[in-house]
C-alpha cells in the first residue's frame, strides 16, 4: 500500500504544477495581446511563455507517466490496492480522461499560439483570450468532480 500511496502523491503533485502552467500560459498570451508593440515587454512575455510551457511540458509527462504506473500497477504491483479501475463501474474514469484530453489540447493550442509569436503570427482579441483563459477552470472542476464523485 506504501508504494500506492506515494505514486499516487507525485502523480497528483506533478497534476498540480501542469494545472498551474495550463492556467497562467492564456493570462500570458493576453498580457502579449496587451502589450502592443512594446518590444522588451513583448520579449520578456514570450520568454516567461516558453520557460512555462516546457515546464509544463515537463510535469505533464511526469503526470501521465504516474498515471499510467497507477493504471497498470493494479494488475502488476503486488503493494496496489486490488481494484478494477477500467472494468465496469470505471465509466467516471473514461469521462475524466476524456476531460483530460481536452484540457491537453487547450494546452497544446496555447503553446502554439505562444510559438506563432515568434514568428510574427497575431494572436486572437484579448476578449477570445479570456474566455480562452476559463476553459481550464471549467475542465478541472469536471476532472475533480468525477473522481470524487464517481457518478457512473
Amino acid at each position: 500500500m506504501q508504494a500506492y500511496l506515494w505514486v499516487k502523491t507525485f502523480h497528483l503533485v506533478f497534476v498540480m504544477a501542469w494545472v498551474a502552467a495550463a492556467f497562467y500560459l492564456p493570462r500570458i498570451l493576453i498580457n502579449l495581446v496587451e502589450a502592443g508593440e512594446t518590444v522588451d515587454v513583448r520579449a520578456r512575455l514570450v520568454l516567461m511563455g516558453r520557460r512555462l510551457y516546457r515546464f509544463g511540458h515537463v510535469m505533464l509527462g511526469l503526470a501521465l507517466g504516474l498515471g499510467v504506473v497507477l493504471w497498470m500497477g493494479y494488475t502488476f504491483i503486488t503493494d496496489f490496492p486490488t481494484m478494477a479501475p477500467m472494468g465496469s463501474g470505471a465509466g467516471w474514469l473514461h469521462a475524466k480522461l476524456g476531460l483530460v484530453l481536452l484540457l491537453i489540447v487547450h494546452y497544446v493550442m496555447a503553446g502554439r499560439w505562444l510559438k506563432g509569436v515568434d514568428k510574427g503570427c497575431s494572436l486572437p482579441s484579448t476578449k477570445a483570450l479570456r474566455w480562452f483563459n476559463e476553459i481550464p477552470v471549467l475542465l478541472l472542476v469536471g476532472v475533480v468532480w468525477l473522481v470524487l464523485a464517481k457518478p457512473f
